[in-house]
């Protein structure tokens, strides 16, 4: 079983902060884009592109972390 602050356990918070942060980021985005700021909502949206592209990639890593601490 991970440790409370193992690194696993660690970057895992870290991705569900990273998860939330894309959340709150699309809602502000829509909210700008209503009002008619439209280059202020397409440049977030290449933010929020990056981080769903890194998203796969911080998860294969952290299950990869997880099973490496299993054995």
């Amino acid at each position: 079983m991970a440790s409370e602050y193992s690194l696993p356990v660690v970057l895992e918070k870290m991705y569900e902060n990273q998860l939330g942060l894309e959340a709150a980021l699309m809602e502000l985005v829509l909210l700008v884009e209503q009002q008619g700021y439209k280059v202020v909502g397409e440049n977030a949206r290449g933010a929020l592109e990056r981080i769903g592209d890194n998203s796969g990639f911080i998860k294969q890593g952290l299950a990869r972390l997880k099973s490496l601490e299993k054995d």
